[in-house]
Formats: C-alpha cells, sequence, structure tokens
C-alpha cells in the first residue's frame, strides 16, 4: 500500500516497525506514507537493480550501504517497467550525481515514481535490529507525527506469510525476447516476478525466450513446443502459489527440462514435496556466499528472498539424496552463512533450481554459467 502526495522533497520524516522501534529522519522522494515488510539489502552496488526488482514489491528496502546515490539513475538498468519497492531507507544520499551514463538524480526518480523513503537514520541500528528481531511490518510517513498511531496502523496491516504477489507483478500479455544470433533453443519463461536481464542472458546464449503470465496453462505452454521451461523470481509467499506449482509438477511428469531461480526454486521444491518457510531476516544482496555440494566450489551470490525450501535431512545429512514422487533429488547449492537449501537437482528428470540470481545486474556474475547449465540440459532431451 503506496499513499504518496506530491510534495517538494525534504521536510521530516517517520519510520515505526511493528514492534514500536521508531526512527526520525527527513524525507527521501515522494512525500506521504507507505506501508510493508521492512527488510535490509547488503549490496554495496546496483541500487537501481534493487528498486525494479519485482520481488520487493510491498517492502521497504534498508540500505546497508552508508551512501546511496552516487552514480544517479539511467535509462538502461531498470530491471522492470517501474520501481517496485513499498518504500526505501538510506543513511546519507549522495549530494551530486557522478556517472557518463546518469540521467538524473535518485531522489527525483523517487518522487516522479510516488516511492515514500526516509534519510539520515541510522541505517546500522536499524539493521541490527531487524538481524535480531527478524524482518517486520513497517511504515514510512511525512504526514503522521504521532509514533503510536502508526504503529497501530502498522500491525493492522497485512504481513507477508499468506501473501500471494506474484499475481501482482507477472506480465499481463505474452511477449518475445529474440536470441541474438541463430536460434537454438526456445523456452517458455512463467513470468513470477520476472528481471529484464534474465530473458537477456539467456538470449546471448541463442535462446528464444517466451515470457508468459504465471497463470498460462499447461496446454499453452506445450502448444509452443518449448524446449525447455524457466520460472523467474518473484514476491509473497511460495506457499499461495497452487496454480505454478501444479504447472511444475505437470512439466516434472512430462519430463520438460526445467530451471528455477529464487521464488521459481521455491515453487519447485514444492513441486517435488517440500515445503517451504519463512527465513527470520532473508538473504538480501550481492554478496552471500554459495557452496557448490558437487564441485565445493565457493560463489558469491546474488539474492533477493525472505521464504527458503525446508529439506528433512539437510542439517544432518548434506550429501542425502532424497525420493520423490519425481524420482531422486539432491541438495546441490548450500548457503554458508545459515545452512539454507540453495539449490535443488534432481536426478531422474531434468529439472535444476537456485535460490540466488545468475543474471545478477549489477553483479556479481559467478552464477552465470548456470545458463549453460540449462543449455545442457536441454541438449540431452
Amino acid at each position: 500500500m503506496n499513499i504518496p502526495v506530491h510534495q517538494p522533497v525534504g521536510g521530516p520524516a517517520l519510520l515505526v516497525l511493528e514492534d514500536g522501534r521508531t526512527f526520525h529522519g527527513e524525507a527521501y522522494g515522494a512525500h506521504g506514507e507507505t506501508f510493508g515488510e521492512a527488510v535490509f539489502n547488503t549490496g554495496m552496488t546496483g541500487y537501481q537493480e534493487t528498486l525494479t526488482d519485482p520481488s520487493y514489491h510491498r517492502q521497504i528496502v534498508v540500505m546497508t550501504a552508508p551512501q546511496i546515490g552516487n552514480t544517479g539513475v539511467n535509462d538502461d538498468d531498470d530491471e522492470s517497467s517501474r520501481i517496485w519497492v513499498a518504500g526505501y531507507v538510506v543513511r546519507n544520499p549522495s549530494p551530486v550525481s557522478s556517472n557518463w551514463r546518469s540521467t538524473g538524480g535518485l531522489e527525483q526518480r523517487l518522487v516522479r515514481d510516488g516511492v515514500v523513503g526516509i534519510s539520515g537514520i541510522d541505517t546500522r541500528a536499524l539493521t541490527r535490529h531487524l538481524r535480531e528481531r527478524g524482518a517486520m511490518r513497517a511504515a514510512i510517513s511525512t504526514v503522521e507525527r504521532d509514533p503510536a498511531t502508526l504503529t497501530q496502523r502498522v500491525n493492522d496491516a497485512p504481513q507477508m506469510v499468506g501473501a500471494q504477489l506474484f499475481d501482482a507483478v507477472t506480465t499481463s500479455e505474452p511477449y518475445v525476447v529474440s536470441p541474438q544470433g541463430q536460434a537454438k533453443y526456445r523456452v517458455v519463461a512463467i513470468d513470477l516476478g520476472i528481471k529484464r536481464n534474465t530473458p537477456r542472458s539467456m538470449s546471448r546464449l541463442g535462446i528464444e525466450v517466451h515470457v508468459v503470465p504465471a497463470t498460462t496453462s499447461i496446454e499453452t505452454v506445450l502448444a509452443m513446443k518449448p524446449d525447455g521451461v524457466f520460472f523467474s523470481n518473484g514476491p509473497g509467499d511460495p506457499a499461495t502459489a497452487e496454480h505454478p506449482v501444479s504447472l511444475a509438477r505437470e512439466l516434472l511428469t512430462r519430463k520438460v527440462p526445467l530451471f528455477g531461480i529464487c521464488f521459481g526454486h521455491q515453487l519447485l521444491g514444492r513441486a517435488l514435496g517440500f515445503g517451504t518457510f519463512k527465513l527470520r531476516y532473508g538473504h538480501r544482496g550481492i554478496n552471500q556466499p554459495v557452496r557448490d555440494c558437487v564441485t565445493g566450489k565457493v560463489e558469491i551470490t546474488s539474492h533477493n528472498h525472505g521464504f527458503a525450501v525446508e529439506h528433512p535431512t539437510l542439517s544432518t545429512d548434506r550429501d542425502a539424496v532424497i525420493d520423490t514422487e519425481f524420482g531422486r533429488v539432491e541438495v546441490s547449492h548450500v548457503c554458508l552463512n545459515d545452512n539454507v537449501v540453495e539449490g535443488l537437482r534432481c536426478l531422474d528428470v531434468p529439472a535444476f533450481s537456485v535460490q540466488y540470481h545468475p543474471e545478477a545486474a549489477a553483479g556479481p556474475h559467478d552464477a552465470a554459467h548456470l545458463f549453460d547449465r540449462f543449455l545442457a540440459l536441454m541438449g540431452e532431451k
């Protein structure tokens, strides 16, 4: 819920959390008030990609980097057609935008898109609070002065658990991203909140990408004669995604090559019979260490998720192979910070997934090879 009132920037602003913790600062962006789940992002760069990532729908994003806005904004780095964050929290907005690609300032973009934000608060204290107490509902307001009143309204707002949000960010109409060079394969990408760089990354490998709405039926998908199907990132609770999970199960039954990332990874887990759960504060940033359980290699990866896949034996045996309705499944990747499942690999059907973002704009690019793995999987058909 975002209720912007377009006025000149600046002036006092108030941030409150559902447990009553309050921060006073300066308005940064549009005036008004906004409600959402407060989460923190540890990336030092890529704020424009963060703002326009649909996975942040209905979330108030706290940037841990002390200064934001140094390079301004441009017309090329957006990951979607608009800013999706519900609110924005920064410590020190840069007074200048210095980059040869810049076409404007960050605050002016926030005002244009009606994004209510706050600056000048102790984001380190706020981040420590969220890490200790967990991500929670919050509000930013430039119109309400009473913290108690605003806190009451925060506690009346909906929670992220049980929130079905992918239908609010999916494309309304199918579209095609043409391959660069000769087409090698055709992929149907289920848009659950897809980022622009994802089909772009596949197109560089000669893949013709058909991006379709999250409600697309199995009959429509199969009619496109795909060599593979991709399930994208997206916002909300994966337990609410009944249709996409059903679609994934149909594809597994037909042994259509399947690749899922982030929200798509969680949906594959549910399709295989695993549960999902909400993390205490999630993984958000471009510096998350993940171990490949097969090679032992550690990759630095880009994340944006607050839910994770449950695995019945991960805490006792990382190398265990689980029998499912669709055959054997193993954990392919694990987060080194908290032992969360970061990847699944099916051994008897052509499907795999990772919790992170191999397209990773603005980086890192350690996991870009996973698109080559998808290419190889389709070549094994």
